[in-house]
């Protein structure tokens, strides 16, 4: 006789009752457990509004402003014995010297003129909060409103005051300027401020031009942007040699052979045309 065998009906209940026992003892231990080793209670995440359009132009305008780009810019140059007169929109007029070069560039916070070659005037229109910057080589010059001069020969730079004040900063210093004082910066390096004859040296723009103890090598720079006469100097320790005396521009020409009248040098003419100077008793 077959068939399955079933526990008795104690067994059943007995094995439920052990069951229950036992799940109201791990419910005990679990509550105990809670008590002695508590959990931290959730933090409330609060919900971060995302930025408004308006805060984030906001930051970008600022921005900006920190960087100072440039919006617009625009470049002159004027031809060898030109003198250009060049007036900006802001009332500021600029003056460029024969053979002369610069960019004109407007900022959000300053205006700049970057002198890459040759002598500009600057009559520069005041506006407080946006100063006037004059860049040639390693020389910075900033104003606010004033009238000054800038000659430029590679990186010797010459700033000179006629009117108000200047400050021009090399690699490492900065200097005020005051009206009548010039100052050369060469490499980035200051010489000490000299006083001079502001206007007489920027006689240059009606067509005067007036050397002052100037090195030799910038009067020969003076005559090639004024006459586009290139004097080459076979010496190189001759190019500090100072110059004085007052030319007109029409009569520039006469220049190189008035040199040796003044200076220990030779000037040479050679077979096609060219001219050279060299130290008064030594070979070409």
């Amino acid at each position: 006789m077959s068939g399955t065998l079933e526990p008795a009906a104690g067994s059943r209940m007995n094995g439920r009752a052990d069951d229950n026992a036992t799940d109201d003892a791990l419910a005990r231990h679990r509550e105990e457990l809670k008590k002695r080793f508590p959990l931290p209670s959730p933090v409330k995440k609060t919900q971060q509004k995302p930025a408004t359009l308006g805060v984030l132009l906001s930051a970008i305008a600022l921005g900006l402003v920190w960087l100072d780009p440039a919006y617009q810019s625009t470049s002159y140059s004027s031809s060898p014995g030109q003198v250009q007169h060049i007036a900006l929109s802001d009332g500021s007029v600029l003056t460029l010297d024969g053979a002369s070069q610069v960019e004109v560039s407007w900022h959000l916070r300053s205006r700049r003129v970057d002198l890459q070659a040759g002598q500009a005037l600057f009559d520069v229109a005041p506006a407080r909060y946006r100063p006037f910057r004059t860049l040639a080589g390693s020389a910075e010059i900033t104003v606010v409103g004033t009238r000054y001069n800038v000659s430029r020969l590679e990186d010797d730079v010459r700033v000179t005051v006629e009117e108000g004040k200047v400050e021009v900063r090399g690699q490492e210093s900065k200097l005020r300027l005051t009206p009548g004082q010039q100052v050369r910066v060469h490499n980035g390096q200051f010489d000490k401020p000299t006083q001079v004859d502001a206007q007489s040296l920027t006689g240059w723009v009606e067509g005067r031009l007036v050397f002052d103890r100037t090195p030799l090598a910038e009067v020969l720079d003076t005559l090639k942007r004024q006459q586009n006469t290139i004097v080459r100097l076979n010496d190189p320790a001759l190019a500090q040699l100072p110059v004085s005396g007052i030319f007109e521009r029409a009569n520039l020409s006469a220049l190189p052979a008035l040199l040796p009248k003044i200076l220990p040098l030779e000037l040479h003419t050679a077979a096609d045309g060219s001219l050279s100077l060299s130290r008064q008793g030594e070979k070409k």
